[in-house]
């Protein structure tokens, strides 16, 4: 495959592409906690202990402008914003929950994590 522009950026390869959507230390862990509920930012925030408000922010926003999540306002104070999975989210579940696979038996092969 050809290399291609999109956003002002080049890209070499589909893969590549893919990554720069749900890539990074923070997108995957967020998708992966919103594949079975709905959550508000403080329950994110809690789940992810070490992300900061200002990443966990960061990383909303863009995952929301890509179409992988959805973010609803209700209009009461305090205000009340709940986070969850489009459809174009659900789709990444399968290939997180193999790139998690292959991660934990790489740990294993690495003996990270055995007491």
């Amino acid at each position: 495959m050809p290399e291609f522009i999109y956003n002002k950026k080049l890209y070499y390869n589909p893969v590549e592409f893919a990554m720069d959507r749900i890539g990074g230390t923070w997108k995957m862990p967020i998708l992966w906690r919103l594949k079975d509920r709905i959550m508000r930012y403080g329950e994110l925030k809690k789940d992810i202990p070490r992300i900061t408000h200002k990443m966990l922010t960061s990383q909303l926003r863009q995952l929301e402008e890509e179409g992988f999540i959805n973010r609803k306002v209700y209009p009461v104070v305090p205000p009340k914003v709940e986070y969850s999975l489009t459809e174009k989210g659900r789709r990444t579940i399968p290939i997180v929950d193999v790139i998690r696979e292959y991660g934990l038996e790489l740990m294993k092969e690495a003996g990270v994590g055995e007491s």
